[in-house]
């Protein structure tokens, strides 16, 4: 396993690339943003383009929100650029109460807020055979948020969608190099988290018919040609800054908890979900790394932590079992321990961790799996 020489995201993560120096692509990203963008150039390029969709109907463009730090900033960023936003939430598949306070919050930013209260049942349905068939619990969920916003777009005659940061281009991943500044149908089933799986996969899962699914099918093209909708990353016009967008967030009401969340060091991470740290562990067992590790690095990047200082966080957080959000996920479907560890344990990474002789993981006295020597974060 290489460790990129800069942060500390290892190769484990899918897609990722370096180059002759052992420096992955989100770094190579970081350094374009901070030395070669005219960000002043990006944002008279931005200006220009939404001057077309400033109109007279009711609403400028449709953002996909969650009360988060980042839905949060793009709102009001785009807001301050005398947009008005139709914001668009798709429930989380477990909502917490400081998700709930910072949802109420951005509403109260000035915006009009739709919040789907998607169909529990299939659902439920989706969630259940999604861990079992992709190891990924927030599959659904995942679709859901790519999914509603555009039919939205398309159901108010909306053409412009705001995103906030491009993942590829903050994390690292093929549409790092090509700078690529659109979210469409393309970015969403090569880059989106479907693992391979599409909606249509699921028709016939538990009886679920195409019309249960409808929901979470992707806008057709003819629609989305009708509107002209244009799904566009914000982070590629406007620097974005992980920092500055949690300071900004929070001067604006966004409210953190007093402690960090599990899977990190920091306290202003998926608070609107227990699925997600789920999401987060799931994604360590498989990759070696973890929410911790994705702070870190972007930490690093931005020049607030050294490499050191990454280490030494990465090999402190990540992988330590999320008990409470565990908890809460298994009373939400159903699961029992048993089968959820046997499903976990079939998507562990056996290269990375270690095995006795029965084939079983090693695990510490944490419960955090126990690495292979050539597997350690250095």
């Amino acid at each position: 396993m290489r460790i990129c020489t800069k942060c500390v995201m290892p190769s484990t993560k899918p897609d990722l690339h370096f180059n002759e120096d052992g420096v992955c692509d989100a770094c190579q990203s970081q350094e374009d943003k901070n030395n070669s963008i005219d960000w002043s150039s990006r944002k008279k390029d931005f200006l220009e383009l939404i001057k077309k969709y400033k109109t007279n109907s009711d609403y400028d463009c449709v953002i996909g929100v969650s009360g988060g730090k980042d839905s949060t900033y793009q709102v009001l960023k785009v807001l301050e650029l005398g947009l008005n936003p139709l914001c668009v939430c798709f429930e989380p598949t477990i909502p917490t109460e400081i998700g709930k306070k910072n949802l109420d919050n951005l509403n109260n930013l000035g915006v009009d807020l739709i919040h789907i209260k998607r169909n529990p049942i299939v659902y439920k349905k989706l969630a259940r055979e999604a861990f079992i068939r992709t190891g990924d619990n927030e599959w659904q969920h995942h679709i859901g948020l790519f999914t509603t916003t555009p039919k939205f777009a398309v159901n108010f005659n909306i053409p412009l969608i705001i995103w906030g940061e491009s993942p590829q281009i903050e994390y690292g991943g093929p549409a790092s190099s090509k700078k690529r500044n659109m979210l469409d149908r393309q970015w969403l089933e090569e880059f989106g988290g479907l693992l391979g799986n599409r909606i249509s996969d699921m028709i016939g899962v538990d009886g679920l018919t195409k019309k249960d699914l409808s929901l979470y099918t992707y806008a057709s093209d003819e629609d989305i040609h009708r509107v002209g909708v244009t799904g566009l990353f914000l982070g590629y016009y406007f620097k974005w800054d992980l920092r500055e967008v949690v300071e900004k967030s929070i001067a604006h009401g966004f409210s953190v908890q007093d402690r960090p969340v599990e899977t990190t060091y920091e306290n202003f991470e998926n608070l609107d979900c227990y699925s997600n740290h789920v999401h987060d562990y799931l994604k360590y067992v498989k990759y070696g790394f973890g929410r911790a590790t994705d702070n870190a690095c972007l930490d690093i990047r931005l020049g607030y932590i050294s490499r050191e200082e990454g280490v030494r966080l990465v090999t402190k957080y990540d992988g330590i079992p999320p008990r409470k959000a565990i908890n809460e996920y298994l009373k939400y479907t159903g699961f029992t321990q048993k089968e959820f560890d046997k499903i976990v344990n079939s998507y562990t990474n056996k290269r990375i961790f270690k095995r006795d002789e029965n084939g079983e993981f090693l695990r510490d006295i944490d419960s955090s799996l126990i690495r292979k020597e050539e597997y350690i974060v250095r």
